[in-house]
């Protein structure tokens, strides 16, 4: 069933529109929410929040991109369990990705001055100015949180490649915000 149809049953407030989600994206939203939670009955509790969230707020809203909305929605379920479930103690894995990028974006005192939406406008520039491939390693490595390894696998490069190419993305990226004035 194609994103329209799916938009439609749920703007109808059809059921079925929940249906045709599991079966189109249900696997997918599994497997960002596991990676995040590194637990099967978390992540699948996180993708029927998923679901819940996405009748509650269509309509109003109607998704252009409806599996980028529903990552979204569960990307942010996942982090919000694991907030909860890790109070004190991270997951080791997420630690390692912000403290990766961290060197990249400003730290709480700076992102007080910064609101939310100018960052998020100049993420969005930066990635878009990337090459098409260079943006998809981007975004499989620190929004989707693959490893290196398996974001090397998916594109065929060794690992310490792309190792090397998010590193140089990252100097990129702070460059590009020093230039924008979100960095100083």
């Amino acid at each position: 069933m194609e994103d329209k149809d799916i938009i439609a049953l749920y703007l109808a407030r059809n059921m079925e529109g929940i249906t045709s989600t599991a079966n189109k994206y249900g696997g997918k939203l599994q497997l960002l929410a596991e990676r995040i939670l590194d637990s099967k009955e978390d992540a699948a509790e996180c993708v029927n929040d998923t679901y819940l969230r996405a009748w509650n707020s269509i309509p109003p809203a109607s998704p252009t991109y409806l599996q980028a909305y529903l990552a979204k929605i569960c990307r942010n379920e996942a982090l919000n369990k694991l907030d909860y479930r890790n109070a004190q103690k991270r997951k080791t894995a997420f630690v390692e990705l912000t403290k990766e990028i961290e060197a990249c974006i400003p730290d709480n005192r700076r992102e007080e001055q910064v609101k939310e939406q100018e960052l998020r406008v100049v993420l969005n520039r930066f990635l878009k100015e990337l090459p098409e491939e260079k943006r998809n390693v981007f975004l499989r490595r620190y929004w989707f949180g693959d490893s290196c390894k398996e974001v090397a696998e998916h594109f065929g490069y060794s690992e310490s490649k792309i190792k090397v190419m998010l590193h140089r993305m990252r100097k990129e990226l702070k460059k590009y915000l020093e230039r924008e004035g979100i960095w100083v």
